[in-house]
């Protein structure tokens, strides 16, 4: 997940801080202390973090452009100048313009936005944004909330007192609230100090930059593993009281599936599955980078020489063209394979499914999946030239019946002009008649169109009047009876009434002595 960091170097972040000792601190230099300490724990935990750095006073500058090298961020913190007043506006506007550049609006994004409270004044700050935004044009949107997945951690370089004695609070929570609720302000507990400042850090480090370290099952073999970037909380959407789902560091695998089989499901999120070595004294030397090169070496080295069931299971599945089912939790599975960068270079990953017992309908219900040999014939074939799945559903889909649409009113003209029409043709239309009536009630009934039986009743009353005297007898009572049962179904207040009911076509002496002659 892209972090965008964005540095507030207007005139208010000079504002000198009583600080012990003879150096005299600015908030500036508080906030590139904070973030160096986060630049520091990225460097080592989360080095395939993509991070840019972003300056802003009434203009905006990128710094730095999207990079895995912390020493360029570090470096760029020390550069920063001076500049005017605060524009926080354009700042986001800017962010929006980077991330939507490099990453487009499906990648999720983290943006840390560094100030000191300070909202601005006149046109362009903060209060007049905020003023404003109900009576902006579309193409004049306020920046929030992003259009790209986000979140937006506000770190204060004031502490909360300071804060609460302006509107400053207020409105940083309002921007927070414009980002769909996705965010946290951060401030100062206490004075404004080094280790306040390392201690605001840590919080955010410990909410959004804590490496995901799991242990990887499979029978009597085990692997500690780092999963990155880290998993989300999955929030159901059906439940009454939608409690978020964390999957369980515990990763079990519980079979294998062919890559064929599983095709290309749909997925809530795609991690990389990076092993952890363990030297002898179980420390760990990986996946982090340390400060010595000659170290990082040897350890590299050790680390080679030890064996690790995730490269076994990495190099099992690239080879046997297969995935790994692993369960998350109680009923949330997800998968494990081998998804190439370039034809020399490969990956372990782990897709999530949607929580629940049966995420993909064609391999049926996770938990009733079982071994090939407790089948009693090779469900593959003794030559593997076929598969059990896609499994058929026991149910027909709705989208596989014929279903009564009546989106204009040419339909519902069209389906009334087949009964009628079968209703000048009685007895011999008889059963196609009463099929195409059956059609139409039921239809009615699930729509509630109550008065549509009623004039289908009077329709064929009015049939029944027309019919020429060269008409079979049987014609006149058929199209009476069936209004007839339309008339009581038009009620809802009978058993006639009910949808399952199919109105029969009427017994009579006439329709007995023709399906005889026939």
């Amino acid at each position: 997940m892209p972090t965008v960091v964005v540095m507030d170097v207007s005139l208010s972040m000079t504002r000198p801080v009583s600080v012990e000792g003879s150096e005299e601190y600015q908030r500036k230099h508080l906030a590139a202390h904070g973030l160096t300490m986060l630049f520091e724990h990225m460097a080592t935990n989360y080095k395939l973090e993509f991070t840019a750095l972003v300056v802003f006073s009434s203009l905006w500058e990128l710094m730095v452009p999207f990079t895995r090298d912390y020493n360029t961020l570090q470096e760029a913190l020390s550069n920063m100048d001076d500049y005017d007043k605060t524009c926080l506006e354009s700042a986001l506007l800017g962010v929006c313009n980077i991330v939507q550049q490099e990453w487009g609006a499906a990648i999720p994004c983290q943006v840390v936005l560094v100030t000191d409270g300070c909202l601005g004044i006149g046109r362009g700050s903060l209060r007049h944004s905020l003023a404003t935004h109900s009576q902006r044009s579309e193409s004049n949107r306020f920046p929030l909330p992003f259009p790209f997945p986000s979140k937006l951690y506000v770190m204060c370089m004031a502490n909360l007192e300071e804060l609460q004695s302006t509107d400053s609070l207020d409105c940083l929570e309002r921007l927070i609230d414009l980002n769909n609720g996705e965010g946290q302000i951060f401030t100062i507990d206490g004075p404004l100090c080094l280790k306040n400042v390392q201690s605001m850090f840590g919080k955010l480090i410990d909410l959004a930059y804590t490496p995901f370290h799991a242990v990887l099952k499979c029978g009597h073999l085990t692997s500690d593993v780092q999963v990155f970037p880290r998993p989300e909380p999955f929030i159901i959407d059906e439940e009454i009281d939608p409690i978020p789902k964390a999957i369980n560091t515990d990763l079990e695998i519980v079979g294998f599936v062919d890559i064929a089989d599983i095709s290309s499901p749909p997925v809530l999120s795609r991690h990389l599955v990076l092993p952890i070595a363990l030297n002898r004294e179980g420390d760990e030397v990986g996946p982090g980078i340390t400060d010595d090169t000659e170290d990082e070496n040897s350890a590299n080295q050790i680390a080679g020489k030890i064996p690790n069931f995730c490269v076994l299971l990495h190099g099992s599945l690239k080879v046997e063209g297969m995935v790994a089912l692993v369960q998350l939790g109680p009923e949330w599975y997800g998968m494990l394979y081998s998804q190439a960068d370039s034809k020399k270079k490969s990956n372990l990953m782990m897709s999530l499914f949607e929580p629940g017992p049966e995420p993909l309908p064609w391999l049926g219900k996770m938990a009733q999946l079982g071994p090939i040999s407790d089948a009693k014939e090779n469900p593959y074939g003794e030559d593997d030239n076929k598969s059990p799945f896609p499994l058929q559903p026991k149910n027909k889909r709705s989208y596989a019946q014929n279903v009564t649409v009546w989106i204009k009113p040419s339909g519902l003209q069209t389906d009334v002009q087949k009964i009628l029409r079968n209703a000048r043709k009685l007895p011999e239309k008889t059963q196609t008649f009463y099929k195409e009536l059956n059609r139409l009630r039921k239809a009615a009934l699930a729509f509630g169109f109550l008065e549509l039986l009623k004039g289908v009743a009077d329709m064929l009353e009015r049939e029944c009047t027309l019919l020429p005297e060269t008409a079979h007898p049987d014609a006149a009572f058929q199209l009476t009876h069936a209004a007839q049962q339309l008339k009581v179904a038009s009620t809802g207040a009978s058993e006639y009434a009910a949808y399952d009911h199919n109105i029969a076509p009427l017994q009579t002496d006439f329709s007995g002595s023709s399906t005889e002659r026939m």
